[in-house]
Order: structure tokens, then C-alpha cells, then sequence
């Protein structure tokens, strides 16, 4: 199946505890995008400026991922992020954003993009979101991010967009700010009110908990020793656990079970290295092999 993402593609500054890195290529759609082609071919739709490195565009080139709809407009920006992460890794200040082209009329989805099957609407405002989903007007599976920003600030649009599309994947304090309610399983309940069929609520460093009319299934984070950047953990969750409903083709509670391993094992590779250096070098028998071992540690006779 046809696999469309829409989200930023920038040009990040990520302080951690293990070190730094100027200028590198982040994004909410570059992570998607990169942890998806592991399990398909992936169709991009982001905008840019004319300052976007080639290099950049080169480290998205590949047979799995179509460039077409990724729109390098002359005389703007490329949106640029700064931010540092505390000790623990868990908590981060954002030290600088500069929107430049996201701040602009957002990118248009190509002709040929149109029958996409499987839509991935990445964090922007509502409103947008809501635009480009009434673009793939037939697509099968089609889910979005948010944030607290809009919760708070676009509710009613939010609630529009929720009411569009099929699954949401959102943050346990997002969850809670979204519903009002303190339990993340209620939460969760309460997201469904709103018209998905699915919530994922991503709990960081604790896992992950899926959602649905059919039932509640709660992950672990895979355990991993060595964290560098925790930046676009939750981009490459949900372009690995789309990344595997569209290549299966299926999008039932059993496969959502298994998309939810996949996002989890896609996201523990992509914290173990600046950018995306660790999502680039990533080989199908790493994720294979480490896939296999996650499913052992769940299981338990």
C-alpha cells in the first residue's frame, strides 16, 4: 500500500548530555519518513527554502522514498529548531524556532500522491492537518499528531481534525490535556469520543499504550543502554508503525499489536545517535533481529 507523509523537514541544533550537534537534518517528516522506508515505500510532501543543504536532500534520496512533493521554494527558509535536553533525557527546552517557510502557505500534495492508501499528518496546526487529509479524500488508513500548542490554542479545529481521521498518536501529559482525564487508558477512551478508531499514547521512556474499541494492549520501552538524542523518538514511532500497517496491509487490532512492537524497536535505534545518523545506517537484519528479541522479553510462559 501507498504510504504519505506531510510534516516539517528542517535543520536542527540538539544539545544532550553525550555531546552536540550544529545544523544537522531533523523534522518531524524526515523521522517518519526514514523509520517507514524500513518497512515501505514512502511518498514525502514537506516544504523548504532555498538554504536547504543538497546534502540533506541526498541523505533522503533513496529507491524507497519519493521526493516529489518535498517543495524547495526560492527566497524562503528552511524551518530551524534548537533545543537541549536536561540529564535525565526526559525533559528538553526548546532555545530557539525560527518557522520561516512552515510559516508560509504549506506545500501541495502532487497529483500523482493523491491515491495514497496510508496518510501520516505530523505535528502542525489543525487546520492544515485538516486540509491536507481532505486532499486523499479515499486513502484507507490516515493518522495524526498534535500538541500542546494546539490543544490549547486550536481546540475546536483540533477536535475537527480528530473527527477526520482514523487513529491519533499523542503524548500521555497531550492525552490528558486533550480529554481531562488523569488516567492514561481512560484518556485514551476519550480520545476515541472524538472520532478516531485508534489513540496511541506514547509514555516516553515507559512505553507505549494502544488504544481501540477492541482493546488495550501497554508496551515497555525497549531497554536501551545508550541514549544520545532522544530528538524525533516520536516521529520514527509512528513512521515505523505505519511504515508496517502498509506493507501488511492490514490495519486490524492484531496488526495494530504488532505495528506497535515495530514503532517501538524502530524508535529505540533512532536515540542511539544524533539526527538521523542512526535511522540511515540502519540495516533490515538489525531491526529484524532486535524486533525478535523485544518479542521474546514480552514474552513470558
Amino acid at each position: 500500500m501507498s504510504l504519505l507523509v506531510t510534516g516539517t523537514v528542517g535543520i536542527d541544533t540538539v544539545i544532550t548530555p553525550q555531546g552536540r550537534a550544529d545544523d544537522v537534518l531533523g523534522g518531524s517528516a524526515v523521522y517518519f519518513t526514514l523509520a517507514a522506508a524500513a518497512f515501505t515505500p514512502v511518498r514525502l510532501v514537506a516544504v523548504v527554502g532555498d538554504d536547504f543543504p543538497d546534502t540533506f536532500r541526498s541523505a533522503l534520496t533513496s529507491d524507497r522514498i519519493d521526493l516529489a512533493g518535498l517543495e524547495r521554494r526560492a527566497g524562503s527558509k528552511t524551518f530551524r529548531w534548537t533545543g537541549k535536553y536536561l540529564e535525565n533525557m526526559n525533559e528538553r527546552q526548546t532555545l530557539r524556532t525560527d518557522l520561516n517557510v512552515i510559516a508560509e502557505a504549506p506545500p501541495v500534495i502532487p497529483d500523482p500522491f493523491k491515491d495514497s492508501t496510508v496518510v501520516f499528518l505530523a505535528n502542525t496546526h489543525p487546520a492544515l492537518q485538516l486540509g491536507m487529509r481532505r486532499q486523499v479524500p479515499d486513502a484507507r488508513l490516515v493518522v495524526c499528531d498534535t500538541m500542546d500548542l494546539w490543544i490549547n490554542a486550536e481546540r475546536d479545529a483540533l477536535r475537527e481534525t480528530l473527527a477526520a481521521v482514523d487513529g491519533v498518536v499523542i503524548n500521555d501529559s497531550e492525552a490528558v490535556l486533550l480529554t481531562g482525564q488523569s488516567d492514561v487508558i481512560t484518556a485514551g477512551r476519550g480520545v476515541l469520543k472524538m472520532g478516531p478508531k485508534f489513540a496511541v499514547i506514547k509514555k516516553g521512556a515507559h512505553g507505549a499504550v494502544l488504544v481501540t474499541a477492541d482493546g488495550v494492549t501497554a508496551i515497555p520501552a525497549f531497554p536501551s543502554e545508550a541514549v544520545k538524542d532522544p530528538t524525533g523518538a516520536g516521529d520514527s514511532f509512528a513512521g515505523g508503525m505505519l511504515g508496517y500497517l502498509a506493507a501488511c496491509e492490514s490495519f486490524d487490532y492484531a496488526a495494530l499489536r504488532r505495528a506497535l512492537v515495530r514503532a517501538t524497536v524502530v524508535a529505540s535505534f533512532t536515540i542511539e545517535d544524533f539526527s538521523v545518523r542512526r535511522l540511515q545506517a540502519l540495516t533490515r537484519d538489525e531491526l529484524d533481529g532486535r524486533v525478535a528479541e523485544f518479542t521474546k522479553m514480552l514474552t513470558i510462559d
